[in-house]
């Protein structure tokens, strides 16, 4: 008995010892997660729309950018350029799939260009290739480009995100079922998308450039700026980029890290051209210039977080210092409004032909720094004697709308955000502005790959606009992003792009360090 005794106790401890072991296995094995604090995203179109953080999670261009934001191979692994036929060859990476399975070739790359080319389709992206005459597919892993003039920022072009033609060919580009269930190449595969909840995304484990470390990542869809603070403060999120107040409120706490970095993304006060009133009044804009205060507004909306803006190109070695910089001078502004005519009313605003000097501003909902700025510059133009006033409509009405509190900006060549924004008729001018000089001196920089040409060219483009301005430039704002101090690989000297974006140009190397 006791030898059965014994047996049975020495069974029952190697039986404990496997359980304990096993569970020790599958708590190491534990899948890491990233929760991102995100707005909400209706679709993930890349080609037609170039924002949104998550594009570069699900897909790859040709190119890429890396920390420095220089040009670096991705599906292409080289290139050449032949001078006299101004023509791109690229030689493609030839064990690549889509999240599907299926090949990616030269096909789907030929595929998207001529997508966004096509002008039935309305890409914004439009005008990156409109200098683009052909396009040769050589093979399957070589395709050629030959363009009619040169683009200097052609090679920047091509981290545009290449989408599959196998599921998009005779698809409707803007209304495809693809752009809710999208299908990259990129390091994170999409998994499931609870709509106006989250879309979680897994790690791509056949992914080219090799399997990312974090198994999962979910954005959280968290439209409300605050909420995102409040939600980083439960721990319900892991990463976020919170407006400059609620940052701050994370300094130098256990268990965070605020990464304050730089951008080139501004704020402006976007005129809509095609409004009858700026076709009467558009000699009143430099008044309004003049009355911004936006020292004032960096320290009470951004708390110092950003520089005051007076063009496109600040964060850029083509920036020209010397154009007019519109520095706060009410009595400035004052003085232009009454030398075209107008006159002090009896509430307090300036009239001009019995009509009130005065406009709203539009503001998409959900962006509090946006509805901040335009609050404090609406009470601005007020103490100058212009009747400014801030609505935030459901949806933005691009052509109805007096003025937009816009961003823009990138942090890569020149060429982006500036011809395809202020040039006449081009993608992405959402404010109908169009003068003659301006795309002179941008087309002049765009087709010369000679800097002292190029310094030449943007420095009068700058002065033009100055001259004749398409927006009231406010300020650059610096992406102040708080993530859980587990996260690892986070690059905090990159230079964040339009919306604050960019963040993730690494993600394949992050990882989630254990907790303490």
């Amino acid at each position: 008995m006791k030898k059965i005794s014994f047996l049975l106790i020495m069974m029952a401890m190697v039986a404990w010892l496997s359980a304990c072991t096993k569970a020790g296995e599958e708590h190491s094995q534990e899948e890491t997660v990233l929760v991102y604090g995100s707005g909400d995203y209706t679709g993930i179109n890349p080609a037609m729309d170039e924002h949104g953080e998550i594009n570069i999670l699900l897909f790859n261009g040709l190119t890429a950018h890396n920390g420095k934001n220089e040009v670096i191979p991705a599906l292409a692994k080289s290139w050449d350029f032949d001078e006299e036929s101004c023509t791109y060859t690229f030689y493609l990476e030839e064990e690549v799939k889509w999240h599907d399975g299926e090949p990616f070739t030269a096909e789907d790359v030929r595929f998207t260009i001529q997508a966004i080319q096509d002008p039935e389709n309305g890409s914004e992206n439009s005008p990156n290739y409109e200098d683009v005459e052909e396009i040769v597919v050589m093979d399957e892993y070589t395709i050629a480009f030959r363009l009619s003039a040169p683009n200097v920022a052609f090679l920047d072009y091509m981290t545009m995100a290449v989408l599959p033609e196998h599921l998009l060919a005779g698809e409707d580009m803007h209304e495809s079922d693809f752009f809710r269930k999208p299908v990259g190449t990129g390091p994170y595969v999409l998994e499931k998308w609870d709509v106006g909840q989250a879309i979680t995304l897994v790690k791509n484990k056949d992914y080219f450039k090799g399997e990312p470390h974090i198994d999962q990542i979910i954005f959280k869809i968290v439209p409300d700026d605050h909420a995102k603070a409040v939600q980083m403060e439960s721990g319900e999120l892991d990463l976020a980029l919170l407006t400059p107040k609620d940052a701050r409120s994370f300094t130098d706490r256990e268990g965070y890290t605020c990464y304050d970095m730089k951008t080139s993304d501004y704020r402006g006060i976007l005129f809509n051209f095609g409004n009858e009133y700026w076709t009467e009044n558009r000699n009143l804009i430099p008044a309004i210039c003049y009355a911004i205060d936006r020292e004032g507004i960096i320290d009470a909306v951004l708390l110092g977080q950003g520089i005051p803006a007076y063009g496109p190109l600040q964060r850029n070695i083509y920036n020209n210092e010397k154009v007019e910089h519109y520095d706060y001078d009410p009595e400035k502004a004052k003085e232009v409004l009454e030398s075209e005519g107008c006159v002090m009313g009896n509430d307090g605003y300036y009239e001009k032909d019995g009509e009130a000097i005065g406009f709203v501003i539009s503001v998409g909902a959900g962006d509090q720094v946006r509805i901040d700025i335009a609050q404090a510059v609406a009470q601005q133009l007020q103490e100058v004697g212009i009747d400014c006033s801030v609505e935030i409509p459901v949806q933005v009405d691009w052509g109805g709308q007096m003025a937009y509190l816009i961003g823009w900006g990138s942090p890569f060549d020149a060429d982006d955000h500036t011809y395809k924004v202020f040039g006449t008729e081009k993608g992405a001018n959402y404010s109908g502005y169009s003068n003659s000089s301006v795309d002179q001196y941008l087309l002049m920089a765009r087709q010369s790959d000679k800097p002292e040409v190029r310094a030449g060219a943007y420095a009068k483009f700058q002065e033009e606009l100055a001259k004749d301005p398409a927006f009231a430039f406010i300020c650059y704002v610096d992406a102040n992003y708080v993530a859980k101090s587990t996260i690892r690989g986070i690059s905090p000297d990159t230079v964040m792009g339009h919306h604050g974006v960019g963040i993730f140009w690494n993600v394949d190397q992050w990882e989630i360090a254990e907790g303490h």
